[in-house]
């Protein structure tokens, strides 16, 4: 049973162990989770560049030592020029997933930053917070065991992508793990914005920059679109349980389908920990969950219904009820998408409690990379849809669709929950596995980050809509699973990265004491002070 890092005062928790420790740096100067959150984003953008980048988007949970939750929307909506008939006209049928034309929306993650630390309360300047990242990235790190063991989807037309050969590849091939990147260019760019300030990033030298290179390149989004940016604080959703209250990120994020889930599966009288009848239940669960989504989930600003709703307890009831134990549901419909993300959890000595999540979506996004500024652009807009009827049709000035949802947890006892996970359709399920394993089984927060996890749908590069399990998984579970119909794909490892690097925080009321972990699929840790 794995131990579970605890810290007096306050922690961190991220998939590399470098950008964790770059918040915990910023806790020890006296910094606050929101100010050690920041620190960790630029870090993660430089050492972990296949799955996020300050090129790509991020959704914020804060929960105030008061007890108020608030939300931040940091994603970026089309460019101006991205119009269904511009795609049409070059002969798309979909928005291409690399290059140029992949890279459609507005990069808001550093929008994000600049609207948490708005709400922090710090004292810390910007310079100071990103100061790491600008020595990792201008004096090189080692590349990460997680990215030398991806292969990125579309994998030539991603080398052969602006600026990626002489930025990511070292003597033009995919460097192993341990050698050592350099990232001059984006180095640059975080040391301006450290002393300019993050607004420079949409209105200032850097946004020039962007600007610039992206017109060049042949993207739609321009100047104006940069100009224009701000992330937006929105309510959280929220669902209230047994023995806690769960809060997840509103549309366009599919924090609705995490939450779904969990109050399905309080209403399948769940049964004992890692049964048969949990993960049917569970994979049951995300289904009707996923149906919901899909239908519903777009820009907040053009929603047709309210998502809330889906979360009253009729509803749930109804959804509930439809749910067989004895048999696996069909399941017709398309899956949404996969994409790499990166989770990160903060909680400071106050209880400020941080769940943040970012990405460029697919490995390197759409693989550009501005020669300017060194940042690599994302390819978020691939979620938007050609069919003007569609539900996330491509329209200038609309936020796609987002599988990236951070979590926060309440119990009644006063503990309180930091916890996510990447994985694109996973995460909803890794979240719930994660969420039941600790607050309802009892498990320990390692051991319950550790345990052997399933994922209902496609991983990457795998379009199969199987039940797929680690090696580790219970054989006697896998079987009687395949005997209530569902097809099981076993991942052949113990330890998948396809099933999501997950985290877990855990401030104690009585002491403030917080337990935190990072997965064992990822390449972190927990730090704190």
């Amino acid at each position: 049973m794995p131990d579970t890092p605890t810290f007096s005062r306050a922690a961190c928790a991220a998939p590399h162990h470098l950008a964790a420790e770059a918040g915990r740096a910023i806790l020890a100067e006296g910094g606050n989770a929101l100010e050690a959150m920041v620190a960790m984003a630029a870090a993660i953008a430089v050492v972990y560049p296949h799955m996020n980048g300050i090129g790509g988007d991020g959704f914020w949970l804060v929960r105030e030592p008061g007890g108020r939750v608030r939300a931040i929307e940091a994603c970026g909506p089309a460019g101006t020029l991205a119009t269904i008939r511009r795609y049409r006209d070059r002969e798309y049928d979909a928005i291409p997933s690399r290059g140029p034309d992949a890279a459609v929306t507005v990069a808001g993650a550093v929008g994000g930053w600049q609207a948490a630390l708005a709400l922090a309360g710090g004292r810390l300047p910007v310079r100071v917070l990103v100061e790491e990242a600008v020595r990792l990235a201008r004096e090189g790190v080692a590349v990460s065991p997680s990215e030398a063991r991806y292969v990125p989807k579309e994998l030539d037309s991603l080398y052969d992508q602006p600026g990626f050969r002489e930025t990511f590849l070292i003597d033009g091939a995919a460097p192993k793990a341990g050698a050592v990147r350099r990232l001059p260019a984006l180095a640059a760019t975080l040391d301006q914005l450290g002393h300019a300030g993050l607004d420079d990033f949409y209105r200032g030298d850097v946004g020039r920059e962007v600007a610039a290179d992206l017109e060049r390149l042949g993207s739609p989004v321009t100047r104006a679109d940069l100009a224009g940016y701000r992330a937006r604080g929105r309510a959280p959703l929220s669902l209230r349980l047994k023995a806690a209250t769960v809060f997840n990120h509103p549309p366009p994020s599919q924090g609705l389908a995490a939450l779904m889930i969990l109050g399905l599966h309080e209403r399948l009288a769940p049964s004992k920990p890692e049964s048969t009848a949990r993960v049917h239940g569970l994979i049951e669960a995300t289904k009707r969950a996923f149906r919901v989504r899909d239908a519903v989930v777009t820009d907040f600003d053009r929603l047709r219904h309210d998502p809330a709703s889906f979360l009253d307890a009729k509803v749930l009831d109804r959804e509930a009820a439809a749910i067989a134990m004895d048999r696996a549901s069909p399941y017709p419909v398309r899956p949404v998408g996969d994409g790499d993300t990166v989770w990160m959890g903060a909680i400071d000595a106050t209880g400020l409690a941080v769940s943040y999540i970012q990405s460029v979506y697919w490995e390197f996004g759409s693989g550009v990379v501005l020669p300017g500024t060194g940042i690599a652009w994302q390819n978020r807009g691939t979620a938007f849809s050609l069919d003007p009827g569609a539900v996330n049709p491509l329209e200038p000035g609309r936020t796609p669709f987002h599988t990236l949802n951070p979590a926060l947890a309440v119990l009644d006892d006063g503990r309180v929950l930091s916890y996510g996970s990447m994985g694109g359709d996973g995460q909803p399920q890794f979240q719930a596995q994660v969420f039941t394993r600790y607050a309802l089984d009892g498990m320990g927060v390692a051991e319950a980050v550790d345990a052997p996890r399933f994922l209902f749908g496609r991983t990457w590069g795998a379009e199969s809509m199987t039940v797929k399990v680690e090696d580790r998984f219970d054989s006697g579970c896998i079987a009687a699973l395949s005997r209530l119909g569902h097809e099981i794909e076993e991942l052949g490892g113990p330890y998948i990265d396809s099933l999501g690097h997950a985290g877990l925080l855990v401030r104690h009321p009585d002491n403030g004491r917080v337990e935190a972990t990072h997965d064992p699929r990822s390449d972190g840790g927990a730090a704190g002070v």
